[in-house]
């Protein structure tokens, strides 16, 4: 069974719900129950090319994506977290990640197929490998800079991005951090929105709740496998070089969800 890769790119704030009220936030992203990671499960991301595919005049959505009576021919997978936006004092921002996060990328990129000279290194807590020297600052905690990210992380993960202008970014701001300081940004670093419903005559708020988002410039990936020979060609015509563009998770009519997607080819000698 061959398997190709998504690339997905937030361009907007995204809400990948539903994951349980936990707190003040009414409307937390849906996360991994071992590790707590965000996550855009496998039936969300499928629902979402399905109707792309209905979209598109010359898709049979039906045949590669399945209905009550029959299986479709592409496989799809939940969409995992690889590069997590952090706001930074040390310039603009970084894409943050983990030991953990790029052990499985490397693990999930070999089941596809394409094996990645990509090493998941050692980092002490209350370090980071980065560019630069001294220290970073990410929200209001500091890290040391220990060393550099690597050329492996920056190339398996610049192949995930359609835009060339955003695959010069990553040398200079993405951050390596401890599995354990990562995961404190996981669960607490992400944006909250408030939004309301107004009454019609008085506009006195109706209902008052707060929504969990990932932000702009998230990096994730998921894996379509295809069961028939072909089948995969099918996402090549579903993101065209002019019109790359996915739209998944809640919160569509208000501009949310949106990502610019790479389709990872199959390597040399396999299907197309």
């Amino acid at each position: 069974m061959n398997t190709a890769i998504l690339g997905l790119l937030a361009e907007t704030p995204v809400h990948p719900g539903s994951g349980r009220s936990m707190g003040v936030v009414d409307l937390p992203v849906a996360r991994e129950a071992a590790t707590d990671y965000p996550v855009l499960v496998g039936s969300g991301l499928k629902g979402a090319l399905r109707d792309k595919a209905e979209r598109t005049p010359e898709m049979d959505a039906k045949a590669l994506f399945g209905d009550e009576d029959k299986a479709g021919d592409l496989l799809v997978s939940d969409a995992r977290l690889l590069l997590l936006p952090v706001r930074s004092l040390t310039g603009a921002f970084r894409w943050v990640t983990c030991p953990h996060l790029i052990e499985r990328f490397r693990r999930d990129l070999e089941r596809a197929g394409r094996p990645a000279s990509l090493k998941a290194p050692t980092v002490p807590p209350g370090k980071t490998l980065s560019e630069g020297s001294g220290r970073l600052f990410l929200e209001e905690r500091q890290f040391e800079i220990c060393g550099q990210p690597g050329d492996g992380l920056i190339q398996a993960a610049g192949e995930l991005l359609v835009h060339e202008d955003t695959r010069k970014r990553l040398t200079s701001q993405v951050a390596v951090l401890n599995d354990d300081d990562f995961a404190w940004f996981a669960r607490f670093g992400l944006a909250l929105q408030a939004r309301n419903v107004l009454e019609k005559d008085t506009k006195k708020s109706k209902n008052l709740w707060y929504e969990e988002t990932l932000p702009p410039d998230t990096v994730m990936y998921a894996l379509v496998a295809g069961r028939r020979p072909g089948s995969l060609k099918a996402l090549g015509t579903l993101f065209p070089a002019k019109e790359p563009y996915l739209q998944a998770g809640g919160n569509e009519t208000v501009g949310q969800g949106w990502f610019a997607v790479q389709v990872l080819k199959t390597p040399a000698g396999g299907e197309a």
